[in-house]
């Protein structure tokens, strides 16, 4: 009898400290895993304690690591020969239009009938939107690529608003557009120029090509300087906003003339001045607003 109960104990101990190794060896595989997440490293998920059915876990485990490295690997690749392939499309498309621009000046000059100058001046407008079509294309690839630091410094962003509204004054005029802004207190904000100016550009040309009414402009600070640009928009408009700034999201056929890409840029310089955007639908109002951070003294 005390045999017996001293085999039972053994095997007891034995299976104990079995399921105990078990249960370090899982977890150290789910530590494995968060390393992994949380160091971004590709370092395969190893095992220390030989079991069958843990050992073949891992090897499947790795499997599924490899496969989804794979897609990883392959998902950049495409994305890279995917922008290499807009820009030299848009660098070829370039010299053309050029010539075309060129030849249509040049008939401009001549002696032409009221129908022939018509009919010059659409293919002009024509010209010119597929000018800014190209332009939008080669600009997104530009930013996306160029991993350039930006140059920050001290901008009023309150005079750099209203100059590039000043200048965009005859476009919104163009368009039967009004415009709402105020000018308050200076606010500064830390930021690159040049891109500043892009992001304040592409948001004036969201509203021309997509905007009724009039256009209100507002900038207000919290713990960032938030520039919002709101404008009626169509009640049959199906916008999700929360796609809005995804490359060549197409919202409904009114932005079928633009390339779906103004804002994506808009997105892309304000994320490489550590800003954001936020997109919302308050009524008939769309408000885009870009966050960038505030100059502090």
């Amino acid at each position: 009898m005390a045999i017996a109960i001293f085999m039972l104990s053994m095997v007891t101990l034995i299976l104990i400290l079995y399921i105990v190794l078990l249960q370090r060896q899982i977890k150290n595989i789910n530590n494995q895993l968060g390393k992994r997440i949380e160091r971004n490293t590709r370092q395969p998920i190893s095992l220390e304690f030989i079991n069958r059915e843990l050992n073949q876990l891992t090897i499947n485990i790795n499997k599924c690591l490899k496969a989804e490295e794979n897609l990883r690997l392959e998902s950049v690749r495409e994305d890279k020969s995917f922008k290499e392939l807009i820009t030299n499309i848009s660098h070829d498309l370039r010299t053309p239009l050029t010539a075309i621009k060129g030849y249509l000046q040049l008939m401009e000059k001549g002696d032409l009938t009221l129908d022939q100058k018509s009919k010059l001046s659409i293919a002009q407008k024509h010209t010119e939107k597929l000018g800014d079509l190209i332009e939008h294309f080669y600009e997104y690839t530009y930013f996306e690529n160029a991993h350039q630091e930006p140059k920050i410094e001290k901008i009023n962003i309150t005079n750099l608003v209203a100059e590039c509204l000043v200048d965009s004054i005859h476009s919104f005029e163009e368009h039967n557009l009004a415009i709402d802004f105020s000018e308050g207190a200076p606010i500064f904000i830390l930021g690159d120029r040049e891109m500043v100016t892009r992001i304040l550009q592409n948001l004036i040309r969201n509203c021309l090509q997509h905007s009724f009414g009039t256009v209100k402009v507002i900038l207000s600070s919290t713990e960032y300087a938030n520039i919002s640009f709101r404008n009626p928009v169509n009640q049959n408009s199906k916008i999700e906003t929360d796609r809005l700034f995804d490359r060549f999201y197409v919202a409904d056929k009114a932005r079928s003339n633009s390339t779906g890409l103004g804002l994506s840029i808009v997105k892309l310089l304000a994320e490489q001045m550590n800003g954001s955007v936020n997109a919302s639908i308050q009524g008939e109002m769309l408000d885009i607003r870009v966050s960038l951070p505030l100059f502090k003294a």
